[in-house]
């Protein structure tokens, strides 16, 4: 049962790896949620693992990329909770490709997922989060701040994120919404090496994390830890930010 002065968070693409984390952390700060995702078996699974931990959660299958997907999300967690205080903009996509190798399909899918259907959920979202005076965490990536061998358009919408970001983080200050970004690099989940599993799995993300200066590609963990900063009265005077959390990444 939900406590009538919690506050209500929305998790996109909370059904696997960042997502999921993201809305244990948010729970475990004593949010509310309501999970988005389009594989209802798994989001079910996940709300009975919180629920099982006190956390008050709900499931919401959608595709974001469909036209009418936005104002129903905002409508399900208005119904359910009452009430929206935060937008994780966690669902994406990754595709590999230099410009010759991309086919204008696959560009269209990385902007429709990665950056449209992210637009339109935030634009959706502004009533509410002007009544409540809210927070957007965008999900956006470290190739969002540096140059991308072999992933051009996945590097573009992110890029994309990272401006959208900026600007919603300027236009909207003035009603006390905040609009702040995390940019992770490589990341310990299904979408980074989905070809294989066990030692061999083991083995490659190990090659990854060779290169990167902290000596380790990222966990869930680390990703979520600072987005439910982000999302804190830690973070109250903090807008327009993108936060790198890549192992000194982009340091380099």
């Amino acid at each position: 049962m939900m406590n009538p002065t919690q506050t209500c968070a929305i998790v996109t693409g909370a059904t696997s790896g960042i997502g999921t984390e993201i809305a244990r952390e948010l729970g475990a700060q004593g949010h509310a949620l309501l999970l988005v995702g389009r594989r209802e078996a798994a989001g079910t699974a996940i709300v009975e693992a919180l629920k099982a931990d006190g956390i008050v959660a709900k499931f919401h299958a959608a595709d974001l990329s469909e036209d009418n997907a936005p104002a129903a999300v905002v409508q399900a967690a208005l119904d359910t909770f009452g009430r929206i205080d935060i937008l994780i903009n966690n669902a994406g996509l990754l595709s590999k490709g230099a410009a010759e190798e991309t086919t204008d399909a696959e560009w269209d899918q990385m902007m429709d997922v990665n950056l449209r259907a992210l637009f339109r959920l935030s634009r959706a979202v502004l009533p509410a989060l002007r009544a409540s005076r809210g927070v957007i965490v965008n999900i956006a990536s470290d190739w969002a701040l540096v140059g991308a061998k072999g992933y051009l358009a996945y590097a573009v919408s992110k890029a994309a994120v990272a401006q959208l970001t900026r600007c919603m983080a300027l236009d909207h200050a003035p009603e006390g919404i905040r609009v702040n970004a995390v940019c992770p690099g490589d990341t310990d989940t299904p979408m980074l090496a989905p070809d294989l599993t066990g030692s061999e799995r083991a083995a490659r993300l190990a090659e990854y994390g060779a290169d990167v200066p902290l000596g380790r590609v990222a966990t869930p963990q680390d990703i979520a830890r600072v987005t439910a900063f982000l999302v804190s009265e830690g973070a109250a005077y903090m807008t327009g930010t993108l936060i790198p959390v890549d192992g000194g990444m982009t340091a380099d």
